[in-house]
């Protein structure tokens, strides 16, 4: 059911600010022109896609092995308190499905929503029951094949904890974390993944192993950029060269190689998300050279 494949994938959310093109070809030609072999088209403001457009853009990704995923809209909301939301989050996930099967792929990413007026545990509590709903609409919709990715998230009153999204993932086996490092360092206000780096990301590693047992461990869905942040987590995107802001990528790429692993990684930097993917493929090259 899920993806496997023997070598991290790097990739980016969507364009760079250097990119100049406009075709679906050109997406696919620049991507490639930096080495990359993995792209999340982003459908945070809506999935506006045509079937077409997202035909073309599979072929020519196809043509150069690189792997398409799909983030899903922003305003999904799997815990709100209103029902009608809660099933039109279930709509946007079908609609996101529907994208990435027409691109050729297979990943969507999505975020769960925020707490709101609620405990955490009622939050959990109905993103679960939305995730069971999305699970049965996919499966009904005959995208099954569709691998379901919920967000670990930035700020601190969003549901998207490692253990929430974890949670998620235990409602079916096709269903995979999209960790983003950058959200966990935002919402630990740059207490995770900072001094202690490389133990922080070993014991991050471990909990999935140990909470998923399978290729879904091996073969997570991954966003990486550096995160500014406040009391409430993620202020906002940085780049690679932001220095003043963690979290740093070598350890993690440094374990991700011992290990084997084998993630998808999108990076999210501000308007370099090529360049600093082609810098995190370098990364991962050179570890342990």
């Amino acid at each position: 059911m899920n993806e496997t494949h023997s070598a991290p994938r790097f990739g980016t959310a969507g364009l760079s600010d250097s990119y100049t093109g406009k075709t679906p070809a050109d997406i696919a030609a620049y991507t490639a022109s930096f080495g990359l072999t993995a792209f999340e088209y982003q459908c945070g403001r809506g999935v506006r896609i045509s079937a077409g457009r997202a035909a073309m853009l599979g072929a020519a990704c196809a043509e150069k092995s690189i792997a398409l995923s799909v983030h899903a809209p922003y305003y999904i909301s799997m815990s709100s308190l209103e029902e009608e939301k809660r099933l039109r989050s279930v709509d946007y996930i079908l609609q996101s499905c529907a994208a990435v099967k027409a691109m050729g792929g297979r990943r969507v990413v999505f975020h769960s929503g925020s707490c709101g007026k609620q405990s955490r545990e009622q939050a959990l509590e109905k993103a679960l029951d939305t995730m069971r709903r999305a699970v049965a609409a996919v499966d009904a919709a005959g995208y099954g094949d569709c691998i379901l990715c919920p967000e670990t998230m930035g700020k601190v009153n969003q549901l998207g904890t490692l253990d929430e999204v974890l949670a998620l993932c235990a409602v079916d086996d096709r269903i995979t974390p999209c960790i983003d490092f950058g959200h966990l360092y935002a919402r630990s206000q740059g207490a995770q993944f900072a001094e202690n780096a490389a133990a922080d990301y070993a014991a991050l590693l471990d909990w999935l192993e140990e909470a998923l047992g399978d290729a879904r461990a091996r073969c997570f869905h991954a966003h990486f950029s550096r995160i500014a942040y406040t009391k409430g987590g993620e202020k906002c995107h940085l780049t690679l060269a932001d220095t003043q802001y963690g979290p740093p990528h070598e350890p993690l790429l440094r374990l991700i190689k011992q290990r084997g692993l084998a993630p998808t990684i999108i990076c999210e930097s501000d308007g370099t998300q090529a360049e600093d993917a082609a810098a995190l493929a370098a990364a991962y090259a050179a570890a342990g050279a």
